[in-house]
Formats: C-alpha cells, sequence, structure tokens
C-alpha cells in the first residue's frame, strides 16, 4: 500500500514521532495505521516522542582513546536523573557511543545521529538512543562529542566522579615514558578542577582583550579614589589586571596546583618535566566536558570537589 503524506501526518499526530519514523512505520505495516502505531512503540519510538519535553541534565561524560592513544574523543549523553547515569545499562549506552564516535567523520551531532549504528545496522544512532529511552524510562540525549588525534606524541584522558568531568589534553613528545604520561595526567586533572578558557595566551582573541580593558575602565571610572589617577598610572592598572585574568583562564599560566613552591606555573612544570627526560613537549590543546554545564540542573560544583581531591 502507498504511504501518504497525510497518513504520515496522521501517525505522526498520534503518537508524537518523527515524520521518518512514521513513514517506516507505515512502510512497514503495509499502511495500517494501528500496526503503525504498535511498530513505533516497540522501536521505542513514540514513547521516546513523549519523554523528550522532559529535562535531561544529568548523565556522563565518557572518553575513548584508540591506535596507542594517539585519536581519541570525548562525548557527554544526557539523562534526567543521577540514578540512570550510574545505570550499568546506560554507562554501556555511552561507551557504544563514545566508541563510535571516535571514528566518526560527522561535522556536527545532527549527523552523527543519522549515522548506522555499529552496534546494530538495522537502526541509526537516532534510533538506537530512542531504543534505549523505551528502555530505561526515562528521556536521554546524545549532548555532544568532540574528537582529538595527534600523530607526534599522544592523548592524555581523565575522567573524575564517574563521568561528571572528562578531559583530553593534546601532548605532542619525542619522549613517550611513564614520566610523561603523569605530567599529562596532572595538567588532565588541572584542567578539570580549575576550569581554563584556553590552552594559552596565544588563544585569546584581540576582541575579548578589548572588551575586558573597556570593563576595567568603566569600573575605575566609576571608583571616585582611582578615576583621579594619572592616565599612564591607569592603562599600568588594566594591563596588570588583564595580565591576572589571563593567567586563571589559561592553562599553561596557571599555577600548578602542585607545584611544590605554590608559584610554579603549569607551562614551568611541564618543561621542568621535558628537561627531565630529554624531551621535547608540547601541550597543544585540551577539551574539558562537565556534565550538564549550561543545561538546567541542580547546582553541584564539580570544579572545587576535583580541586578538594588534589590537595587545593
Amino acid at each position: 500500500m502507498a504511504v501518504t503524506a497525510g497518513m504520515v501526518k496522521e501517525l505522526r499526530e498520534t503518537t508524537g514521532a518523527g515524520i521518518m519514523d512514521c513513514k517506516k512505520a507505515l512502510a512497514a505495516t503495509d499502511g495500517d495505521m494501528n500496526a503503525a502505531i504498535d511498530w513505533l512503540r516497540e522501536k521505542g519510538l513514540a514513547s521516546a516522542q513523549k519523554k523528550a519535553g522532559r529535562i535531561a541534565a544529568e548523565g556522563i561524560v565518557a572518553t575513548c582513546l584508540i591506535n596507542d592513544d594517539k585519536k581519541a574523543v570525548v562525548v557527554e549523553v544526557n539523562a534526567e536523573t543521577d540514578f540512570v547515569a550510574k545505570n550499568a545499562k546506560f554507562q554501556s549506552f555511552v561507551a557504544d557511543v563514545a566508541a563510535q564516535a571516535v571514528n566518526t567523520g560527522a561535522a556536527d551531532i545532527d549527523a552523527f545521529m543519522a549515522e548506522t549504528w555499529e552496534k546494530d545496522s538495522t537502526m541509526t544512532v537516532k534510533e538506537a538512543l530512542a531504543a534505549q529511552i523505551a528502555v530505561i524510562g526515562e528521556n536521554m540525549n546524545i549532548r555532544r562529542f568532540r574528537q582529538m588525534e595527534e600523530e607526534n606524541g599522544f592523548i592524555a584522558s581523565y575522567i573524575h566522579a564517574g563521568g561528571k568531568i572528562g578531559v583530553l589534553v593534546d601532548v605532542e613528545t619525542d619522549v613517550i615514558n611513564d614520566d610523561v604520561k603523569e605530567m599529562a595526567k596532572n595538567i588532565a586533572m588541572q584542567a578539570a578542577a580549575l576550569k581554563p578558557l584556553y590552552t594559552s595566551d596565544k588563544e585569546v582573541d584581540a576582541e575579548y582583550i578589548e572588551k575586558e580593558k573597556a570593563i576595567l575602565l568603566a569600573q575605575i571610572q566609576n571608583d571616585p579614589k582611582e578615576s583621579q589617577k594619572p592616565e599612564k598610572v591607569i592603562e599600568g592598572m588594566i594591563k596588570g589586571r588583564i595580565n591576572k585574568e589571563l593567567k586563571e583562564i589559561c592553562l599553561l599560566d596557571q599555577v600548578y596546583v602542585k607545584a611544590e613552591d605554590g608559584k610554579q606555573s603549569v607551562a614551568a612544570y611541564v618543561a621542568q618535566v621535558a628537561k627531565a627526560n630529554s624531551a621535547n613537549i608540547t601541550i597543544k590543546g585540551f577539551v574539558r566536558f562537565e556534565t550538564g554545564e549550561g543545561m538546567e540542573k541542580k547546582n553541584e560544583d564539580f570544579a572545587a570537589e576535583v580541586a578538594k581531591q588534589m590537595g587545593m
């Protein structure tokens, strides 16, 4: 039986499932509306749509590394509750998502969701997610992923608190041993704890700096005492405050949290390890995912928790 646009519309309004899913259901059941509804329910697609309005801001971040740690990915998959995030079935699904994402050629999450699911070639990643929603009974979402690759070194990975925070660090090096690997892990933990925005000040764009300068100048002008200082003094104050901020938001410029003197920067720590191992080491970049960041969720300061773990 030919599937018409009207039939697809009717099924979609009845079940809340997506257009393409409704079309597939009708094609699989020869246009039988009731059978198509059952088909969608069996696939978990109808119930998934009903749950889609619920906020999924919990979940876990996971990483997957391959090719002797030269290629890696970090993914975030969300659920509604922390209880489900600790569920073995959910964690297994997230691991499968990471295993697929590490090799995906998808440019964005929509393209990734449309890919064939490697664990079952009869469905897409989106359909595999819907099936998990039906089994687990909560709304879930594959929110994002980021790949990282380093041929002349390796990728370091760190997961905190069972997946609350995940970090990848790109390490270019001509020596790979236990000391260098420990250094890379320590830097990944630093990124987890202190939440830098950039790897170094070279990544900070001029527009950001100019915006910060304007804000600082306005603060000074609004202060009765500071506004009376000479122009050169004010310029020096602004420059000093900008430099202080850069040391807080740039990973390599931050004070290394395990520094014995409490002053050594991350860059100096890297140089120290490089010298001790006769190596050339460059920290080229990092990726940091925190579960639910930017989403509506209960207030938990995971960065502070990591910092506490590191003895800060």
